[in-house]
């Protein structure tokens, strides 16, 4: 290299340091923007970074914390002013300040100083509000639950409650508090209170009840006002259906009535406040509502929507739960889809094709004579002769007489049915239910229904995208689509196997997609609530449940109604990755306890250092081995308690953790490894993929378990034969030891097995299995999602080296006829983004780096070749030179490599 080129950019490189300046953006609290209603005592703070210049980082900040929005631009935090701190954090910052008031909304705003000391620009301002400590009586309609179960099939129709009042004085503000169970709608003046559906979220009713809390200052009027509720049964008044043909939920969960629990706060001008709390002197009727159930539909009777016959309320129990807000993004409509077609295929009754599987409900535009039914069932297929096919979306496999216990349907469809009241164009939709489906069988249609008159509203938990990606293969670019389309469908407050027959929140699906979900979406939030979804149903002996909430399934667990190892983990497995990506550490903390209880339960169950039952690699090709991947699941938590407990600070506990890792290691290898040949169990893709996944082979052993992991691909002509957790473990293995090529083969093949196939068969969402069913497994299920993790971690190279993405690794792997892939990943430190292409002989690698992190750069370079950034030689701290890869370490900023490929 000249040595004028040299100086040249040293020099460019140190200008980038001078007269820098940091400035924050993007404010959270709690991972929110803007909350309007957190109970933490301590909140934690977050921002992003921003500076024209590279390689900037933070030295310190200072934060003021208020009660008025004056205060802070005065430079007074009456509530904390921190005054300048030396830290680099930027992420999971805790409030230190006064105690926090019940009921305020507190504004703060942050500055940064540069890594030369100097204070950029004070923030954008923010705010949190923090709950009042409210009180109300739980109000039902008095009616007691059937005695039989059959009875719980006739149409009980949905109670709806009223208040009428007035305010007396002039309105600063208003927020309503309010929990209906099992789900709610409420109504201020005729109007709906905020566009959320399916409120409030799922749990374990015995143990926490959500609430959530509507600024409703600006629907409040002068004289007389209403508010409205109406309530569904949810999940707290489920049917008695036996799913699969033994599991009812309301043997194992907290059940009852509908009844409702609510405040509403009214601030006045004068300071002085009122509160409208549910109590005897409310209103109930019934509703329009007939019957509602999250599985059979509901059924609406549009004439019934003025009730006459009002009656007080009853102050009733309700749940025993521990009431608290509710935090996870909330369920909306997410976008609206218009049928692609409709049909015909016999008289009277009409097929309307959405052209897209999804989750949500249909919606109508409809007019014809008072009384006249419209009924629709839904399914994610047609039969050749063009009739909807709804067998994959049955509930509980619900296809017999009998199945689904007494009352129950002969076969439990996805089902909703409207009555007209005749008054010109009606428009409806399903407010207490949710079904998976692509298309839509409509009967009792008054003339024919046409393109218009029928809309899908796509419903999910509103997360907001964090992710990116594309690339220059169609295929792999429709499998994107694919899981994007699938992910949204499952989740619905639980992350679900599926949007239709079970719903159910298993924690092997998340294990096996948690990353991918991360990488695509903000789950900060939501993941914490699963969290305590599985916390909330820990058996009083430590074990985990299968599914969170629990709803009695406990498929080859060790004992009682603890899950299989592999579902288990969920549990540790999620506040592992929050805190990998979210920098979560109290989240382990406050967790700590419970995962002790867990380990200490697993280690009494186990035999020999192993376990030998587990469901295992569900939905594997080959024979899967059960006893090996039980062991193996069990030296996964062993393994992620050694690191709780090292990050909580429990030193002892870390070294016994650490020691009992290493005997179920001893104990796996000697089972199950074949000396000399690298060979595990029955040394199928699964079995090799769990021996180096979990790194059970070392030295010669590792090279022969990799040969004969290539041999198990050969026999089976690059196609996978794995499931729910080997096909995660598959990606993983091959992206550790630069295999990226055969990974590329592998994902895009078009014949059985393999997600080409999928897209080969038309397919628009994933399926629960490798194989095409049209009548038994779900077509709209995430499990197979997790190769969206291939594309952030080895198609675009990101990952963290630290926890929060405070340092991560950039390391594209370029494989098969792929000229370019392009996308980003927004963490909480900000944006990183990935741009490699090949082009005339040369390989281009463009690359964003957060203010406040630092990436290593790995760019594969052959031996003497020169590597450019922005043209120039680049001038950048070589950390190593790896597998044909020079790796170098760089500060925030853009960056523009190219070396010769």
């Amino acid at each position: 290299m000249p040595a004028k080129l040299f100086l040249l950019a040293v020099l460019l490189l140190a200008g980038t340091a001078a007269n820098a300046v940091i400035n924050p953006e993007k404010l959270t609290t709690e991972y929110l923007v803007n909350p309007l209603s957190i109970d933490v005592t301590r909140p934690r703070f977050g921002w992003m970074l921003t500076s024209s210049q590279r390689n900037q980082y933070q030295s310190a900040y200072e934060i003021l914390v208020a009660e008025t929005p004056s205060d802070l631009a005065k430079g007074r935090g009456t509530a904390w002013a921190s005054g300048r701190i030396a830290s680099a954090q930027n992420v999971a910052v805790v409030y230190s300040g006064t105690a926090l008031k019940p009921g305020v909304r507190y504004f703060w705003k942050v500055r940064a100083y540069d890594q030369d000391g100097k204070a950029g620009d004070w923030s954008p301002v923010a705010w949190f509000e923090t709950v009042d400590r409210w009180s109300a009586d739980w109000i039902g309609d008095g009616k007691p639950l059937p005695s039989r179960d059959e009875e719980f099939y006739k149409e009980d129709p949905c109670p709806l409650f009223r208040k009428s009042f007035s305010p007396k004085k002039k309105i600063r503000s208003a927020r309503l508090y309010i929990s209906g169970l099992g789900y709610y709608e409420a109504f201020l003046n005729e109007k709906k209170i905020g566009d959320r559906m399916l409120e409030p979220g799922w749990t374990a009713h015995r143990k926490q009840v959500l609430y959530s809390v509507y600024d409703v200052t600006t629907m409040l009027k002068s004289g007389e006002n209403t508010l409205q509720v109406l309530l569904g049964n949810g999940w707290y008044n489920p049917l008695p259906l036996r799913l699969f043909g033994r599991f009812n939920l309301r043997d194992v969960q907290q059940t009852g009535r509908p009844c409702l629990k609510a405040c509403l706060k009214v601030t006045y001008a004068d300071g002085s406040s009122g509160r409208i709390t549910t109590d005897q002197s409310w209103e109930t009727a019934p509703g329009p509502v007939l019957r509602n159930s999250v599985y059979l539909g509901e059924h609406y009777d549009a004439r019934l929507e003025r009730p006459a016959n009002w009656k007080a309320a009853v102050v009733v129990s309700g749940p025993s739960g521990e009431l608290t807000p509710q935090l996870q993004p909330p369920v909306r409509v997410t976008r609206v889809l218009k049928p692609v077609r409709i049909t015909e295929p016999k008289p009277g009754i009409f097929v309307a094709d959405m052209g897209q599987n999804f989750a949500g409900v249909a919606r109508l535009r409809v007019q014809g004579p008072a009384g006249t039914r419209i009924s629709l069932r839904y399914g994610e297929d047609v039969y050749p002769d063009g009739m909807l096919n709804g067998m994959t979306t049955v509930a509980g496999q619900i296809k017999r007489e009998g199945t689904g216990g007494p009352g129950a349907p002969a076969i439990a469809w996805q089902e909703d049915s409207y009555i007209l009241n005749g008054k010109g164009i009606e428009t409806w939709s399903p407010r207490f239910t949710f079904h998976g489906f692509r298309y839509v069988e409509l009967t009792g249609w008054p003339g024919k229904p046409g393109l218009a008159d029928i809309d899908g509203l796509r419903m999910n938990a509103d997360l907001p995208a964090t992710g990116t990606f594309a690339c220059s293969s169609e295929l792999l670019n429709k499998i994107n689509t694919l899981a994007d389309w699938t992910f949204l469908s499952n989740v619905f407050s639980v992350q679900s196997d599926c949007p239709a027959r079970e719903k159910l929140g298993y924690g092997g699906d998340i294990v096996g997609t948690a990353e991918s979900y991360l990488y695509k979406y903000d789950m900060a939030q939501f993941y914490r609530k699963a969290v305590r979804d599985f916390a909330n149903d820990q058996l009083e002996d430590g074990g985990i449940t299968e599914t969170a909430p629990f709803v009695g399934i406990a498929d080859r667990g060790p004992g009682g109604n603890a899950g299989p190892l592999g579902w288990q983990l969920a549990y540790p497995h999620l506040i592992r990755q929050l805190y990998d990506f979210y920098g979560d550490r109290l989240l382990v903390e406050e967790q700590y306890p419970a995962l002790r209880r867990q380990i200490e339960y697993l280690q009494s169950k186990a035999e020999y250092n192993l376990f030998f039952q587990d469901i295992s690699d569900h939905e594997a090709l080959d024979t899967k081995p059960e006893a090996f991947t039980a062991g193996a699941f069990y030296y996964h938590h062993a393994r992620l308690m050694t690191q709780f407990a090292a990050i909580a600070g429990k030193t002892e506990d870390s070294v016994r953790y650490s020691r009992l890792a290493e005997r179920i290691k001893g104990a796996l290898v000697s089972r199950y490894l074949v000396p000399g040949t690298g060979r595990f169990d029955n040394a199928t893709q699964t079995a090799q993929l769990f021996a180096l996944w979990y790194g059970l082979a070392a030295g010669p052993e590792k090279d022969a378990a990799l040969k004969q992991l290539d041999a198990e691909f050969a026999r089976k002509n690059n196609h996978l034969s794995t499931g729910i957790f080997a096909t995660k473990m598959l990606f993983d293995v091959l992206r550790e030891n630069d295999r990226n090529g055969q990974a590329w083969q592998i994902a895009s093949q078009e014949e059985f097995p393999g997600w080409g196939y999928m897209v080969k068969k038309g397919a628009t969402t994933l399926w629960e299995t490798w194989a095409y069913s049209d009548g038994v497994y779900s077509q709209n299920h995430p499990m197979f999602g997790s190769i969206v993790e291939w594309y952030y971690r080895s198609l675009l190279g990101i990952n963290a080296l630290e926890p929060g993405f405070a340092r991560f690794q950039v390391k594209p792997q370029p494989a098969g006829d792929l000229t370019w892939a392009k996308g980003e990943y927004r963490s909480v430190r900000g944006a990183i983004a990935c741009h490699w292409r090949k082009e005339e002989g040369r390989y281009q690698l463009d690359v964003q780096v957060p203010v406040n992190s630092t990436a290593e750069i790995w760019i594969p370079v052959r031996q003497g070749e020169t590597v450019l950034e922005n043209g120039l030689p680049a001038a950048y701290r070589i950390l190593r030179t790896e597998n044909g890869y020079r790796v170098y370490e760089v500060g925030s900023g853009q960056y523009a490599f190219s070396t010769r490929w």
